[in-house]
């Protein structure tokens, strides 16, 4: 068996990669496709957990721009987290995977609530873990509850699904000869005000030495190549 270059990895989902058409609502086949995935890493012996973002169903961009309260907002796309957390979780289950969904906000009937050693205990026996609802406070990101969750289980690497290959030097889409980084420094990330990811997430992973990959989790080798030790991606590191 090839060895491992990361053991336990947190995966950091957009919620448009669960959406239809355009990125909206919620599209089971596109579920399945996440699970198939996550259960081939997991297959390797990798333990996994993930947290997904909700903009698939909820962008609080819109409210705010009607004047709404931003907390507010930022509450609904928490719950928002849950429901994308629980159709990931059936698709995983019925792929055969064993899977816990804990919430930053309590909602015992649906989810365990977040507690670090359980979620510790739960990948160390082979379960793939769904950390939603955020953080359980409005004004933060998805991403920064990933870096934080990834921070809190010793995670050795977050891995930052996107629809490209890496981080580039400008918009692929657009420029044909934009320049894709293979290696770069969080600080370097920041100065360049790149938005793959939000700055408070690279910030709060510099501060813990967690690099942060990010790569096509839809490119069919990508992620289990990476997690070999391949060179793909970007590596986002101290």
């Amino acid at each position: 068996m090839t060895e491992l270059k990361y053991k336990r990895v947190l995966l950091k989902l957009s919620g448009e990669a669960l959406g239809g058409e355009g990125g909206l609502g919620i599209n089971v086949s596109e579920a399945e496709v996440i699970a198939t995935r996550i259960k081939e890493v997991h297959d390797m012996g990798v333990e996994v957990a993930l947290v997904i973002g909700a903009g698939n169903l909820w962008r609080g961009k819109q409210g705010l721009e009607r004047g709404m309260d931003r907390a507010t907002a930022d509450y609904m796309g928490m719950l928002g987290t849950v429901m994308n957390a629980l159709i990931v979780m059936d698709a995983l289950e019925r792929a055969g995977v064993f899977t816990r969904v804990m919430s930053a906000i309590e909602m015992r009937a649906i989810a365990e609530p977040y507690i670090r050693r359980r979620a510790i205990r739960h990948l160390e026996k082979g379960r793939v873990v769904i950390f939603s609802a955020g953080m359980g406070n409005p004004y933060f990101s998805t991403d920064t509850a990933a870096a934080l969750r990834a921070t809190e289980i010793g995670a050795d690497v977050v891995i930052k699904a996107t629809k490209v290959d890496g981080v580039y030097d400008s918009d692929p889409k657009k420029n044909p000869e934009a320049q894709m980084f293979e290696h770069m420094t969080h600080l370097d990330f920041l100065d360049r005000r790149l938005t793959v990811m939000d700055s408070t997430a690279v910030t709060l992973s510099m501060e813990n030495h967690l690099p942060i990959l990010v790569l096509n989790f839809w490119d069919n080798h990508a992620l289990i190549a990476a997690l070999r030790g391949e060179t793909i991606g970007t590596l986002v590191h101290d």
